[in-house]
């Protein structure tokens, strides 16, 4: 049976996504090493596959500072409604009375949690240890949708239109919860 990451290629090219040819092994350990990640099983396999390229995929080979930028967007983006829309876990504790403190005390929590790597625009998967078959989650500040139960099924949303009937079988800790709806 073939796995996600290759049937969400044959999606990518049905689609006509721009492909480039896949990304050895020791490209992959380089871009985990600058970028201080380490891909999902499914996003190696696709990357190992091939490299969609375009308006809003990432540009692994590109700007090291337009990745960085993209990696941090989940964390700044909570950060963003700490700040400014009073967003508080009430399992982070109580709310520390000034900005600064309230600021470090959250990118603290938040850097404990998995890390999110971007996959297309706003759409990310968790970073390993997360396993196979990890929900793919659409991440604008804490407004987080899942976006595909898999890596397939989210390509075959975004690019096909088609449904994803399934529900994800894996949870990420913190991120999944906001797709739930948990704090808000």
């Amino acid at each position: 049976m073939r796995n996600s990451a290759e049937a969400a290629v044959d999606v990518l090219g049905e689609a006509k996504v721009a492909l480039d040819p896949g990304l050895s092994p020791s490209q992959i350990d380089i871009l985990e090493d600058r970028f201080s990640i380490r891909f999902s099983p499914d996003h190696a396999r696709l990357l190992s596959l091939a490299v969609p390229r375009g308006p809003g995929w990432v540009d692994w080979l590109g700007e090291p500072a337009e990745v960085n930028a993209r990696l941090a967007a989940p964390v700044e983006g909570v950060l963003f409604d700490v700040r400014h829309s009073d967003f508080w876990p009430e399992e982070w504790g109580d709310r520390p009375g000034d900005i600064f403190t309230t600021l470090r005390v959250a990118r603290e929590r938040l850097m404990a949690m998995p890390k999110l790597v971007p996959l297309y625009a706003h759409r990310y998967l968790p970073a390993a240890p997360a396993s196979s078959g990890a929900p793919v989650l659409s991440v604008h500040q804490t407004d987080v949708v899942c976006y595909g139960s898999s890596l397939f099924a989210y390509v075959r949303r975004e690019f096909l239109g088609i449904p994803d009937e399934e529900r994800p079988t894996h949870h990420v800790e913190f991120w999944s919860d906001l797709a739930e709806g948990r704090w808000l």
